[in-house]
């Protein structure tokens, strides 16, 4: 094995006390550059391309290997999201101690451990003569940026298959479905609060529309992704109590299993609604069963797929055909939560069966 048990969590410990909260590249990079002293320390011939000072930075990682050899790509992204307000953590999101074999801290299972063990897994397949990568992304917590910046290399890759060892209990599952999150405006009137009969409200007329959407928006269902869903995850409006507010706005993330064009139409065709834009439209992703590759894989396959997104949204459309697995260590319901946490025992297993997949793959003569 390449990383050895107190290697590899001191690594993932390293990493954690680095905030990586998305928006912010310089400790990004950082993290990205750990990985790399990593490699560089333990192999030779690494080849390192990418956009390390952009202002969404990433890092595709390879071997020496002929240019049409199908490479097993394993893809990381290095954000998290923000810890949010400490008190409501029972330890300090950054220290990245351990307790009974737990590693704790912002960014454990989503996705620092997975990160560690695709280094490892790659490391061990340079040391072999495996044609692999490792492809590192930044802001993926807030639309794939990274990922979306990268896919030009990604397409020129030969990639054969991809692992995306996101937080899974090490299952592999097979896709999920897409992200939209749609900015809403509406616009109202402005007049003294003491007569709001001569204004118009936005946030009333805001109001409206959202219970609306509750009973008429649009969504629909797949067989395999499941149900779309929408959440009001970000409200505003107004600028003083006493003013009747002129402008109100509301950011929903829809969780899509078609191309959402639909669910646009529905909240443009509202009366009340001002202006809508776009910040993010990412597809659903879904690997078709039967893939050899994906019945030779370690570990069983879910028959549901996981209820987030993924960095694959942007690697499918660049890698088409070939077999995608969303499959790491973590437990799902800690991510984006206070007290997140992974087992290093689950860290292990990862490491343990992604060098078993790396050493299958095909080496080049």
């Amino acid at each position: 094995m390449a990383l050895d048990r107190t290697t590899a969590a001191g690594m993932l410990a390293e990493l954690v006390t680095q905030r990586t909260v998305s928006g912010d590249p310089v400790p990004q990079r950082s993290s990205m550059d750990a990985v790399v002293s990593v490699l560089s320390a333990r192999t030779n011939g690494i080849a390192v391309e990418g956009d390390r000072d952009g202002p969404h930075p990433w890092l595709l990682i390879t071997n020496d290997a002929p240019p049409t050899a199908a490479r097993l790509v394993f893809a990381c992204h290095v954000d998290t999201v923000p810890a949010g307000d400490l008190s409501n953590w029972q330890f300090d999101p950054f220290a990245a101690d351990i307790e009974n074999g737990v590693l704790r801290g912002r960014g454990t299972s989503d996705m620092k451990a997975g990160l560690v063990a695709a280094t490892a897994a790659v490391l061990d397949a340079f040391e072999n003569g495996v044609p692999a990568a490792l492809l590192l992304t930044s802001d993926e917590e807030i639309g794939s940026l990274g990922a979306l910046a990268a896919r030009h290399a990604v397409a020129e890759c030969s990639v054969g298959a991809v692992v995306v060892p996101e937080a899974t209990g090490n299952q592999i599952h097979l896709g999920h479905r897409g992200a939209l999150w749609v900015d809403v405006t509406t616009k109202g009137v402005a007049a003294h609060g003491s007569t709001p009969q001569r204004g118009e409200s936005a946030i009333m007329k805001l109001v409206d529309v959202l219970a609306r959407a509750r009973d008429e928006l649009p969504l629909s269902t797949d067989a395999f992704l499941g149900a779309e869903t929408f959440n009001v995850g970000m409200i505003d409006g107004g600028s003083a109590p006493n003013i009747v507010p002129d402008t109100a706005h509301v950011v929903v993330d829809h969780r899509t299993v078609g191309d959402g064009s639909t669910l646009l139409s529905w909240w443009r065709d509202q009366p009340e609604v001002d202006h809508v834009e776009t910040r993010i439209d990412l597809p659903g992703v879904r690997t078709a069963g039967g893939d050899s590759w994906i019945d030779e894989l370690p570990h069983s396959v879910a028959r549901e797929p996981v209820t987030y997104f993924t960095d694959a949204s942007i690697i499918a459309a660049a890698a088409p055909g070939a077999p995608i697995v969303v499959w790491g260590p973590g437990t799902p319901a800690l991510m984006h939560a206070a007290d997140e946490t992974v087992a290093l025992e689950e860290l292990e297993a990862a490491i343990t069966a992604y060098t078993a997949v790396t050493r299958a793959w095909p080496t080049v003569d």
